[in-house]
């Protein structure tokens, strides 16, 4: 393998393609050019990003087939096509195209860009984490707690890439991207020295349909929460559940020339009645965490939150001992996903957890997580990404207490995406209704769906609320943000929930770009309240 930069490589097809990649990857036929064994510069599932000597996976999709792409993957240079069984190429007199036929497109990219990148995830310690709600969080967590113990550590999720070098913002709405874009993140990881990637594993990216995880060596698996979501993609909550449990099932799977002495084992949420449903899939040790004063290695026995963070006592039930925890995480969930940092990080570095008690004020909050916009104006503004009736009953119960203690109230923003889970958008307005004083019903992503029709949903499930007083449907996102805010009184919060970190809003002929924490600053700016400093990851 050559590499000219970290990431880029150049390979020959048979140097990767080997009988194990064949095997794995499906391969039913190779049909070669006049090239026998053509240098491949790169592989790409999107054939507007082609470049001369790429490979390109016609991959099946939602409402279109990477089939009817491939001529345009030749016009912009591909050498190499993987096509499925609907499909058989032209032959052409003269042609250097080669052609691969494989069962499942999509299942096949997973071997093939591991065995292209020289299987990077067996090189380096892989910790993976999986749930409905808490997985970018506490991503970040472990990420940032590693580097403050001192280790070299990458990091892939909903809200940032880290390769060791640099960390960049997600350009995409994916949380666990393709398998092209895994193995190549963590080749540019390996080439970098980390030592540590931490993965988050979404149900999508852990099921064997997409198999976009399928050949990553993970080494520790993290449960955080495991709620109904996703019903659109897996169709019953059985297989949502048996989907997230690849993640426990792969710390038993073979992991070839990884270094034997290298920690494995798992971590979960003891306070999740599915914990037993995964540890049960795995041999390898299960530590556990409670928020709520149970049983388990670690466990909150009393917590006070507040708008800055969160203070806790928690007992170490192996280590014998009790920790005080100070963070400056906003957002009283928040402790769990630090207790599940410090499990694993105490996993893999065989420390104590008073001994990464003292860095726990350092991790910095997550972007569009539980942030806060502070421009002085007399009302709180927090962005939040909540986006499922799991998350709401997460995050709004403690701000509703807390808000009307000081004597406000709670006024509620958010949307639901179309073309996914249609049950949860009721739901979604009952207990926004139940915890919020004034909602606001707004775009999230409506895909192919009609925007107001999505609301109306979301409205059918508030019963309580009176249409132009205390509930509003307005589709445009930054025009229901500026009548909110119009409507905040001193000691009020406004909480933007849906889309946190997140880029763009998707319609179905475009998408804009949308940032929510910068459209809130915007909009106070507009009542002329100014920016100050505010911290965040």
């Amino acid at each position: 393998m050559s590499k000219k930069t970290p990431g880029k490589y150049s390979r020959k097809l048979k140097d990767f393609l080997d009988a194990s990649t064949i095997k794995k990857a499906g391969i039913i036929t190779q049909k070669f050019g006049k090239e026998k064994n053509p240098v491949l510069t790169g592989l790409e599932y999107d054939s507007r990003h082609i470049k001369k000597g790429n490979l390109f996976f016609a991959l099946p999709g939602l409402h279109t087939n990477g089939i009817k792409f491939i001529d345009s993957a030749v016009k912009n240079g591909a050498a190499v096509i993987v096509h499925g069984e609907d499909y058989e190429p032209v032959p052409t007199v003269g042609s250097d195209i080669a052609y691969i036929k494989v069962k499942d497109p999509r299942y096949a990219m997973s071997a093939m860009a591991s065995s292209f990148y020289g299987h990077p995830s067996r090189h380096m310690t892989i910790i993976g984490v999986t749930g409905t709600e808490g997985k970018s969080t506490t991503v970040c967590l472990i990420y940032q707690l590693l580097k403050l113990a001192g280790c070299k550590a990458g990091f892939i999720s909903t809200v940032m890439l880290g390769n060791g070098k640099k960390e960049i913002w997600n350009p995409e709405h994916q949380t666990t991207p393709e398998a092209v874009t895994i193995h190549r993140l963590l080749a540019e990881m390996r080439d970098n020295g980390v030592e540590y990637a931490v993965i988050e594993s979404s149900s999508h990216g852990l099921s064997k349909r997409t198999n976009r995880l399928g050949d990553v060596a993970f080494d520790v698996a993290v449960l955080t929460t495991m709620n109904h979501d996703h019903m659109e993609f897996h169709g019953t909550w059985e297989q949502y559940r048996n989907d997230k449990a690849e993640l426990f099932r792969s710390l038993d799977h073979k992991t070839y020339d990884k270094n034997e002495a290298t920690p494995r084992f798992a971590v979960a949420n003891n306070d999740d009645p599915s914990i037993y449903y995964f540890t049960n899939v795995t041999k390898h040790k299960t530590y556990t965490y409670s928020s709520r004063g149970a049983k388990a290695d670690l466990s909150i026995q009393m917590i006070t939150s507040g708008g800055n963070g969160n203070w806790y006592d928690v007992k170490a039930e192996p280590w014998g001992n009790y920790l005080l925890i100070r963070d400056r995480l906003p957002g009283a969930f928040n402790p769990g996903n630090v207790l599940a940092a410090m499990l694993v990080v105490s996993g893999l570095l065989s420390l104590e957890p008073k001994a990464l008690a003292k860095h726990i004020l350092y991790l910095k909050p997550v972007r569009g997580r539980m942030t806060t916009i502070d421009q002085d104006q007399p009302f709180e503004v927090i962005v939040d990404y909540a986006h499922t009736p799991s998350s709401f009953k997460a995050v709004l119960p403690p701000l509703k207490k807390r808000i009307i203690a000081s004597g406000g109230r709670v006024i509620s923003l958010f949307g639901s995406a179309g073309e996914r889970d249609t049950n949860k958008r009721s739901e979604q307005g009952e207990i926004a209704a139940k915890y919020s004083d004034i909602v606001f019903l707004c775009d999230e992503d409506p895909r192919s769906e009609d925007p107001v029709a999505i609301l109306e949903e979301i409205a059918s499930g508030i019963k309580d609320k009176k249409r132009e007083e205390t509930l509003f449907l307005i589709p445009d996102r930054p025009a229901a943000i500026r009548k909110a805010f119009s409507l905040a009184k001193p000691g009020d919060l406004v909480i933007l929930l849906g889309k946190g970190h997140e880029n763009s809003i998707i319609y179905a002929d475009k998408t804009i770009p949308y940032d929510e924490i910068n459209e809130a600053k915007n909009a106070l700016a507009e009542m002329g309240f100014k920016e100050n400093f505010n911290l965040e990851f």
